[in-house]
């Protein structure tokens, strides 16, 4: 398979702070329009390894190539570029406290796009519908919604820049299971809608399940098991069978 056919390429990759070595040569592949879960104990690097993706970190060695792109080298200019074919979806959302709902997701346009200012204000608000939020909720101020409203938000603001590739980390933490239902229902529809590749880090497994076409497990710094969930289930590995029966 040819290097172009992979929306994220990461080889050997190492990352350590200090004396801790988080990450001791993953490889993980992900397919164009795929969406790969990644799956592991906490500590174990994996939103490490989505600030490596979109280059809020960079390795110590080893090769992350975005959509055929080699990213470890490249200047703030050119990795900028490439960074706005990336929506990410913070672990606390991450919304500005000082805007609105609607300001939030129309920021991305505002910061990165020539268009004008009714024309951002009305793609912000397609966003926000298509993500279940409704009109009565576009005035208010992140501290006014729900964590599960939070995460919606999060999500359209995600989607404004029409990405290529979606990282969610973990988008369904600190959610009652039937909010984090809704919130694994809303990523499946918004997949189907734009065909964006996604990479999940979570630690709901069910979740996991529902939304991945791959899963990667990491365990001690390195992709211990990659593919499906019945991949998974059929492991003789020790590890990778606790860690089912604990999940």
């Amino acid at each position: 398979m040819e290097r172009c056919e992979f929306a994220v390429e990461l080889q050997n990759v190492h990352k350590s702070f200090g004396p801790q070595t988080v990450l001791g040569g993953v490889d993980l592949m992900v397919n164009r329009g795929e969406t790969v879960s990644v799956l592991g104990r906490s500590g174990t690097g994996k939103s490490v390894l989505l600030k490596l993706i979109v280059g809020l970190q960079k390795p110590d060695s080893g090769s992350i190539r975005v959509r055929g792109q080699e990213i470890t080298r490249l200047p703030l200019d050119a990795l900028n570029e490439v960074r706005k074919k990336i929506g990410f979806l913070f672990q606390q959302a991450a919304l500005y406290d000082s805007l609105t709902v609607e300001e939030n997701v129309a920021f991305p346009l505002r910061r990165h796009t020539p268009i004008p200012a009714h024309e951002q204000k009305a793609r912000a608000r397609e966003l926000l519908f298509h993500v279940g939020m409704g009109k009565e909720h576009w005035g208010k101020m992140p501290s006014q919604i729900s964590g599960g409203m939070q995460k919606r938000v999060g999500l359209a603001r995600a989607l404004a820049l029409e990405p290529e590739i979606l990282l969610f980390d973990e988008p369904t933490a600190g959610l009652d299971p039937i909010t984090a239902g809704e919130i694994d229902a809303l990523i499946l529809k918004m997949q189907q809608q734009y065909r964006t590749t996604s990479i999940v880090v979570t630690h709901d497994l069910q979740g996991a399940k529902a939304i991945s076409n791959h899963l990667a497990l990491l365990h001690r710094g390195n992709v211990l098991i990659s593919g499906t969930f019945e991949d998974l289930e059929e492991s003789g590995d020790e590890f990778v069978s606790q860690f089912l029966r604990q999940a």
